[in-house]
């Protein structure tokens, strides 16, 4: 079956997938691939009766070559423009960092989330920051 990954704790190694309307249970050591799971994965895995899933791996552009994506130029733009609230990271799918983001520029002020965000929008037009958050090129 093809489903889903909903969620994964790196602690307790076990993580759930969605196919459909039913949600199954995994443990790293029914996981196959060499990379870590991550959240929002698709990936193929045989469902048990006893709600849980065996031989479960990524499918698809994740475990073939990694295309790009997303533009570092949009990436770059949204750092520079909207630095402040995260929405280059939201754009690249680093989720945690961006709340962080948000955190500081209503925790300290507007101005240090300008300028973290300022920062990152030129790393990004200098190819500083390269990759998105799975790992793919940006274009």
């Amino acid at each position: 079956m093809i489903g889903h990954i909903e969620s994964y704790d790196d602690e307790c190694q076990t993580g759930a997938i969605k196919y459909e309307d039913k949600f199954y249970e995994f443990h790293i050591d029914d996981w196959t691939s060499e990379t870590a799971p991550q959240v929002g994965d698709d990936v193929d895995f045989i469902p048990e009766d006893d709600g849980s899933a065996t031989d479960v791996g990524p499918i698809g552009a994740y475990i073939q070559d990694k295309r790009a994506v997303k533009n570092h130029y949009v990436a770059a733009a949204l750092g520079l423009i909207f630095g402040a609230i995260g929405l280059h990271r939201i754009y690249l799918g680093f989720y945690p960092i961006a709340i962080a983001q948000i955190a500081l520029t209503f925790g300290l002020g507007y101005q240090y989330g300008f300028m973290w965000g300022f920062i990152e929008g030129c790393l990004l037009i200098g190819k500083m920051i390269d990759k998105d958050a799975k790992g793919r090129p940006l274009k």
